[in-house]
Parts: C-alpha cells; sequence; structure tokens
C-alpha cells in the first residue's frame, strides 16, 4: 500500500514537472520570437531608408520620423507597459501588444504617405512597449529557479543580439527581393506564430498590490519627448527661429519641468526620482542613454551615407553595417567577464573610449579611403554599445531597493529608447542642414566622438565615490 502511494506521488510530480516544463518551453519560444522582431525592427529600417525616401517623396526629416516614431512611442509608454502587466495579467498584455505590433506591421506595409508610415510605426511602438516588459514578466513566472530564468533570458536577450545583427543584411536581402515593403510584411507572419504559441501559455494572475496607473506622469513624459524631437527634427527645414520651433521649444521645457515636479509628488510615480539620488544609477542612466544616442544616430547617418555618396545597395550596405551590428552580441557576452577583470568603472570609461575612437577613424572613409578600412572603427562601435548595456544594468540595478528593481530596469530600457531617438534627431538634423553631405558626416563623427568622451567621463565622475569606498573597505580588511 505504501508503495502504491509512493508510486502515485512520484507520477504525480513527473507530470507536474512535465507541465512546468512545458509552460517553460510555450513561455520562452513565444516572447523570444516576438522580442526578435521587435529589435529587428530598430536595425532593418535603416537599409530602407533610401527607397522609402524615393517611394514616397520624403526629406532627411521624414526618414527621422519614420526611424524614430517607433522609438520615441517605444520609450514613453515603457513603464506604463509593465504596469499593465502588473494590474491586468503580464500573458493578457503581452498578447494585445504582440497583436498590435503585428497589425502595425501590416499597416506600415501598406502605407502610402508619410503621415500614414509614421503613424502605423508609432503603433507599432505602442505594441512593442507592451510587449516587452510583459515578456520578461511571463519568464520569471515561468522559470521560478535562478539558474533556469538565468538561462532564459540569456536566451531571450540573445535573440535579440541576433536580430540586430541579422537586421541591416535581412532588410537588404528582403528589399533586393521584394521591395521596401517586405521588411515590414516580413513581422506579419512572425507575429501571428508568436500570436498562436501565447495562446497556449497559462494565464497569469493579476499581481497583487500592483503599481497604480500614474496618467499625468505619461502624459507630461508623452509631451515632453515628442516636443524634444519634434523640434530637433523639424528645426533645420523650418528654421530654427521660426515661431513653430519657438512654440516647440517652450512647450518642452514645460513639459519636462511638469514631468519632474508631478514625479517627485506622485505616491504612485510612473519615474520615482528617489531612484536618482544613487550617483550610480543616476551615472548609469547617463551612460545608458548616451550609448545608444552615439550607435543608433551613426547607424541611422552610416546607411544613408552609403546609399547616397556610395552608392551602395540596400543589401551591400547592409554587409557594410555588419560589422557595427553583429560586435553588439559578442560585446554584451563579454561584458561581465571584462567587468570583473578590469573593473566596472574602467572598463566602462574604456568601452566609451572605444566609441570615441572608432567614430574619428571612421573619418578616413569620408576622405576616400577604401570601404574595407571601415571595418576596425565599426567593430569598435559595434563592440562598445554590446558593452555598454548589461555594464550599465548590473551596477545600476545593485544600488536600488529589491521593490524598485522593475522599475529600475525600465528606466534603464527606455532611457536607451530614448537615446536612440535623440540621437537619430540630432545627427540626421546635422545631414539634413548642412548642404555637403560628406562635410556634415565630419561634423557628425566628431559630435559622436565629444558625446562619447563625455560619457566616460560622467560615469568616472558618478562612480568615484563608490570606488573610494570600496577602495576603503578593502584597505581596513587587509590591515586587519
Amino acid at each position: 500500500m505504501g508503495n502504491r502511494i509512493r508510486n502515485e506521488a512520484s507520477a504525480a510530480n513527473a507530470a507536474t514537472a512535465a507541465l512546468a516544463a512545458a509552460q517553460r518551453r510555450r513561455v520562452l519560444a513565444a516572447t523570444s520570437i516576438s522580442y526578435f522582431i521587435v529589435i529587428l525592427d530598430t536595425s532593418i529600417v535603416n537599409v530602407a531608408l533610401e527607397r522609402i525616401a524615393t517611394a514616397l517623396s520624403m526629406r532627411i526629416s521624414g526618414l527621422q520620423w519614420v526611424t524614430n516614431a517607433y522609438t520615441l512611442v517605444f520609450a514613453a509608454l515603457l513603464l506604463t507597459g509593465g504596469t499593465l502587466g502588473d494590474r491586468l495579467g503580464a500573458r493578457n498584455i503581452y498578447l494585445a501588444g504582440l497583436s498590435v505590433f503585428t497589425l502595425a506591421s501590416a499597416a506600415c506595409a501598406l502605407s502610402m504617405s508619410l503621415p500614414m508610415l509614421v503613424a502605423a510605426r508609432a503603433l507599432q511602438g505602442i505594441g512593442a512597449a507592451m510587449l516587452v516588459p510583459c515578456s520578461l514578466k511571463l519568464i520569471n513566472q515561468a522559470c521560478p529557479s535562478p539558474e533556469a530564468r538565468a538561462r532564459a533570458i540569456g536566451l531571450w536577450v540573445g535573440c535579440g543580439g541576433v536580430a540586430m545583427a541579422a537586421g541591416p543584411i535581412a532588410g537588404g536581402a528582403l528589399i533586393h527581393l521584394a521591395g521596401w515593403r517586405s521588411i515590414f510584411f516580413v513581422n506579419v507572419p512572425v507575429g501571428l506564430a508568436g500570436i498562436a504559441m501565447t495562446c497556449r501559455v497559462a494565464r497569469d494572475a493579476p499581481a497583487m498590490g500592483a503599481r497604480r496607473f500614474d496618467p499625468m506622469g505619461q502624459l507630461t513624459a508623452i509631451v515632453a519627448l515628442a516636443a524634444l524631437v519634434g523640434v530637433l527634427i523639424e528645426g533645420a527645414p523650418l528654421g530654427w527661429h521660426s515661431p513653430a520651433i519657438v512654440a516647440g521649444a517652450i512647450v518642452t521645457v514645460c513639459a519636462w519641468a511638469a514631468f519632474v515636479f508631478v514625479e517627485s509628488r506622485s505616491a504612485d510615480a510612473m519615474l520615482p526620482m528617489a531612484l536618482f539620488r544613487s550617483g550610480v544609477f543616476a551615472g548609469s542612466t547617463f551612460v545608458s542613454m548616451a550609448s545608444a544616442f552615439v550607435f543608433y544616430g551613426l547607424l541611422f547617418v552610416a546607411s544613408l551615407y552609403y546609399q547616397r555618396v556610395r552608392a551602395y545597395t540596400p543589401l551591400t550596405t547592409g554587409l557594410s553595417l555588419l560589422p557595427m551590428t553583429a560586435m553588439v552580441a559578442i560585446g554584451g557576452i563579454a561584458s561581465n567577464r571584462l567587468s570583473q577583470v578590469i573593473g566596472a568603472r574602467a572598463s566602462m570609461s574604456l568601452a566609451f573610449a572605444l566609441y570615441a575612437a572608432g567614430a574619428l577613424a571612421l573619418l578616413a572613409l569620408l576622405a576616400g579611403a577604401p570601404a574595407w578600412t571601415a571595418i576596425a572603427p565599426l567593430v569598435a562601435i559595434g563592440f562598445a554599445a554590446g558593452y555598454v548595456t548589461p555594464a550599465a544594468t548590473a551596477p545600476a540595478l545593485a544600488t536600488v531597493e529589491h521593490r524598485y528593481a522593475g522599475v529600475a530596469a525600465g528606466v534603464l530600457n527606455s532611457a536607451r529608447q530614448s537615446g536612440s531617438a535623440l540621437g537619430v534627431a540630432v545627427f540626421g538634423s546635422l545631414i539634413g542642414s548642412i548642404p555637403a553631405f560628406v562635410g556634415a558626416m565630419r561634423i557628425v563623427l566628431g559630435a559622436a566622438a565629444a558625446v562619447a568622451l563625455v560619457a566616460a567621463l560622467v560615469w568616472w565622475a558618478a562612480t568615484a565615490p563608490y570606488a573610494s569606498r570600496a577602495a576603503r573597505s578593502h584597505a581596513d580588511s587587509s590591515y586587519g
């Protein structure tokens, strides 16, 4: 009798374990495929810019809106997307976000004008802001053990790295075979497959005591970011002293002031200002934004340079950018080891020095050097970009209270998306406002190097008190 009971219990445990393993596989498959297309859309569009400009009769500013409509909305709504997942269930919001992203991708492919394409890209951003934070929540729920969770998140992040590397090449190949609309159409079957997989994932209950919405914080954040990017993009075409740009600048300043005021006084702030009392967290947020500013800004203008100045096809452009995008994944993999060997403070500063060196080395390409001379600088830029993201995240999360860990991670991600939008806006405006493309590119590369060096100095200064404290602690322990 006792053996029978033990056998039944063992069989029940085995069945439960099998169900849990199946749930983990479904969650990981669904979240990985969706994260892949979200990250793919941050890089794949760049190689299509020249074809889109020709098809829809766009100026540089129009291309900036096509690129930024996605990242801008993604950045502004990312924290609210996580709150929605907490309050309404991560699976429900993830499924809704993936559905929105898939429908928006089809709308992008069918767009016949700039306003239609920009609106569809913004809708993609809404979908991405819903599904990305909820995908991490689903992984956390499906993988209760730290080891399984680490493996799952590593695979999830790896899919993003593959998407970043594959974006320019995949985009170039699709455009070569089926035109620029194909880079958006390809998301539709992938999104539908993800939706089908998600429907097989068990529903999760809303989190107890979940954070409440912060409508005023969200509204002021959207207005502040949109107004700032709008001023930067349209300043050159309309004139920096035009009434519209002056009004936009006033709105920008007022909206940012209102955002800080609201968030510093709200009990359920979307962005708790207390996080920035930590110098490490503030420094991590700044360098995350600066890294995305340089990387995505350079990716945008480099794609235009290869197609407009060197007359490359989208496919050749994608191959030319491969050293830059492929190294992002390698930099991320090497980040933890390098931080341990060299130290987080010194290695981060060296990463931004690589950014600056890579940007300045690209000046040789503008002077007529062969295309292969750009490989090493692009490798340096891509490696630095991949290195900074995890290297900035780990110390930032280590300095915040556990209850703020999810919000802090969302802030860093939002900072990266905001930096991406600002980089495209600033560098694109420099390209659009200076008649000679090559001359404008020289200024862009100089500006990229300057931003990287400033970021290195900010990081060094922000982490100085903590480095001194660690050194004193080590000396005391050695003395004792």
